[in-house]
């Protein structure tokens, strides 16, 4: 097995890549196993903010480092919570959370009716093999579905219980792990990043 560092403390996410990962020879490893600090996600895109991600994991721990930034896009809100959706509510909440990033979208959209409540789910998937590779390996992802009311499901994590998937009849937070993990962004992106590594190796 090849040791690379996920950048990122995410517990849901680094399951999620462990499961993907796995097959293909790779054993994950969180970042915070190594380090406790963050990189400074001062991009403008997610792409900017992934590789910001990597470099900084790749740097602190000497591995190769992937870093994905994604997040949520709502067409009735122009796009938000975009880049932000993991800090979305940090101007309401003092300790930001899954649940209160949630109930801040819902909020937004109660005035919104049921055909224009469309979105995507947005990834941005990056490998580098040290910290100053010069060329960085992107893979991108995108999911479409809906915004709920209400949440529905007690899987996945983020905005999953009120993604609704139309062609499964389900929310994201309904579906198998193992569904989700060959439909979702992330793993779109992921597929798209092991292609291009496969290539290469």
């Amino acid at each position: 097995m090849q040791k690379i560092v996920l950048a990122s403390g995410n517990r849901g996410k680094l399951k999620e890549m462990s499961d993907i990962l796995a097959p293909y020879g790779w054993e994950v490893h969180a970042q915070s196993e190594f380090f406790s600090e963050e990189a400074e996600e001062t991009g403008l895109s997610f792409i900017e903010n992934a590789i910001l991600k990597a470099r900084f994991a790749a740097q602190k721990t000497g591995l190769p480092a992937i870093a994905d930034d994604s997040g949520i896009e709502v067409h009735a809100l122009k796009g938000r919570p975009g880049i932000y959706s993991a800090r979305y509510s940090a101007d309401e909440v003092d300790q930001v959370s899954d649940e209160s990033n949630l109930q801040k979208l819902l909020k937004e959209l109660e005035g919104v009716p049921d055909n224009a409540r469309q979105a995507s789910y947005y990834c941005a998937m990056v490998y580098v093999d040290h910290a100053e590779d010069p060329t960085p390996i992107v893979g991108l992802g995108r999911w479409y579905g809906e915004i709920l009311r209400a949440k529905r499901g007690e899987g996945g994590f983020g905005y999953d219980p009120i993604f609704w998937v139309e062609e499964l009849g389900k929310s994201a937070a309904e579906l198998p792990k193992e569904q989700k993990n060959q439909i979702s962004h992330r793993a779109q992106a992921l597929n798209a990043l092991l292609m291009q590594l496969r290539r290469g190796a």
